[in-house]
């Protein structure tokens, strides 16, 4: 599905950190070594038709040492 972040994200909250990150083999695999984290937001989003919506919006972020 497409879809596009416009504007910020808010209540932006760390939900899984460390051995609890399940795709961190594959993260690492793909994007290198790193502190991954996993996080959650709450943001507007444009979808495929041009439509606005309100949304969760989860994704990982990797902290270098």
């Amino acid at each position: 599905m497409y879809f596009e972040i416009i504007g910020t994200l808010v209540d932006v909250e760390v939900i899984a950190e460390g051995s609890s990150v399940r795709e961190r083999r594959q993260l690492r695999e793909h994007y290198g070594a790193g502190r991954w984290r996993k996080l959650k937001g709450v943001g507007t989003v444009r979808v495929a038709d041009g439509a606005e919506r309100r949304a969760g919006i989860h994704w990982h972020k990797r902290f270098l040492d």
